[in-house]
């Protein structure tokens, strides 16, 4: 089983019950962190099918910064996971959509939402 949890926006403590039942019951937990400030993180374009394929024989958790699918590489997951009849189970947490209300600003005013991803030298 692959578990997506989102880590939400402050640091590891935003995880939510949910999400760190989950993760003790995993063999092998993953970080992707595309859109946030780089880190040690992995590069889930290459290595997909890797983190796929472990899901298929046991549990694994992929850490998301934010929310699991405010990103289209994460939907892309969970397809790619369905065809290789792979169980995904997704725990949603706050993400910069969320937090944009502190500002006093509402989401239903704006246009499309754009991903600015941090790049490396990868």
């Amino acid at each position: 089983m692959l578990y997506i949890v989102g880590l939400s926006l402050g640091d590891e403590r935003d995880i939510t019950v949910r999400g760190l039942d989950a993760v003790r019951s995993c063999s092998k937990i993953y970080m992707e962190a595309y859109t946030s400030l780089p880190s040690l993180s992995l590069n889930l374009a290459a290595l997909a099918n890797l983190v796929l394929l472990e899901a298929a024989d046991t549990d694994v958790a992929l850490f998301v910064v934010g929310d699991p699918f405010g990103a289209t590489t994460h939907t892309d997951l969970v397809v790619r996971a369905k065809k290789m009849e792979v169980e995904v189970k997704v725990i949603h947490n706050a993400s910069v959509m969320n937090a944009i209300g502190v500002c006093g600003l509402q989401l239903y005013r704006y246009g499309e939402t754009i991903s600015i991803p941090f790049f490396t030298e990868e």
